[in-house]
């Protein structure tokens, strides 16, 4: 079993996979997506945030630990909102509508692409079947979030100055919990995986995190 010093390292070696290159993000912060590229954009991503509420309610359903419930169960408010009109996948429909999509066709579904669906729906169909641990685990691309969020929000303002303020709330709003989020995912991790198989499989989740990242981007970006 890798010491945790060493064990951190290993998931953070994995940087490189996120999908903060990708040539679709590339173009984004470049300001060289059309409005329509951008509608798919958003629509699409509108699919993987509706989810993540799903994918946090199985890793508790999995979870025999209260302490670690009782924190996890504030992702699934942060997300769904304490009532109508509040939380992350609010702000992200208020995205949508600022690059000119109506709210109705962004909860049918009609423009989520079967690339996007089907790497989504793996990663919450991951949380459900996997220990809670590498559940979890998967979830510790909020290590290299940051900086791509302050980015986007930086250059999505100056590229698109179209979009309304209220169109960012969703960025805003992650940038203020954000780090937060990813240390304490990154101190469950690295107190419960407790063998090097364990570890292991962490890591493997991390990558496979990446990998549904990348692929709803290249779903994306193939329709583009």
């Amino acid at each position: 079993m890798l010491a945790a010093e060493d064990f951190i390292a290993e998931l953070r070696a994995l940087a490189p996979r996120y999908w903060h290159d990708h040539p679709f993000h590339l173009r984004l912060h470049a300001g060289a997506l059309s409005r329509e590229e951008l509608q798919l954009w958003a629509a699409n991503r509108w699919y993987y945030q509706r989810s993540l509420p799903q994918k946090d309610a199985a890793i508790l359903a999995n979870c025999p630990l209260p302490q670690v419930r009782r924190y996890w169960m504030e992702r699934i408010v942060y997300h769904d909102g304490s009532r109508d009109g509040e939380g992350g996948a609010e702000n992200w429909l208020r995205m949508a509508e600022a690059v000119g999509l109506d709210r109705a066709e962004v909860l049918d579904e009609r423009h989520v692409l079967p690339g996007v669906r089907f790497a989504v729906d793996a990663y919450v169909n991951f949380a459900r079947n996997k220990p809670w641990v590498e559940a979890i685990a998967s979830g510790l691309t909020e290590m290299f979030s940051p900086g791509l969020m302050r980015r986007r929000l930086a250059d999505m303002r100056e590229q698109y100055p179209w979009i309304g303020e209220d169109g960012f709330a969703y960025f805003v709003s992650r940038l203020t919990v954000i780090a937060g989020e990813g240390k304490s995912t990154l101190d469950i991790v690295v107190e419960h995986a407790r063998s090097r198989e364990q570890q292991q499989a962490c890591v493997a989740a991390l990558a496979f995190k990446c990998d549904v990242l990348q692929a709803i981007l290249d779903a994306v970006d193939y329709h583009s």
